[in-house]
């Protein structure tokens, strides 16, 4: 997938494709953003970002392989503006705030409504 003139591009990461495709769904409603690359795991994430250059991340942070917490890392070492959001379940207070140490810039909430997401991606896309 490559990005269409003057929108923005998000890559979505989450091993549940369940929740990819709901992000994806809401993200379509949004005329400025469009996603540009899934992943399922932090190995992927790491390796689509240096591919697709997006301009946000969606991140999960429990994932097999490499985790969102390593994959946020890498990812901020490649590329130190990278703009990331956590997409995470209640419970996981101590590796959201440890991911906004390694640079995650937001956070959202699972379960999540729409709402959630476009107001979060707004904040960082909207011109």
């Amino acid at each position: 997938m490559s990005k269409s003139q003057n929108k923005k591009g998000i890559l979505v990461v989450d091993d549940a494709q369940f929740i990819r495709n709901r992000i994806k769904k809401a993200i379509e409603k949004m005329e400025y953003c469009e996603v540009i690359g899934e992943a399922s795991n932090g190995v992927e994430a790491i390796s689509l970002y240096k591919k697709l250059k997006p301009d946000l991340v969606t991140m999960d942070l429990v994932m097999p392989d490499i985790d969102g917490i390593k994959a946020i890392e890498e990812i901020m070492k490649y590329d130190k503006k990278a703009r990331i959001v956590v997409v995470s379940a209640m419970g996981q207070e101590l590796s959201i705030l440890e991911a906004t140490e390694k640079g995650a810039k937001d956070y959202i909430k699972k379960p999540f409504k729409e709402e959630d997401i476009f107001r979060t991606i707004e904040k960082f896309l909207k011109v």
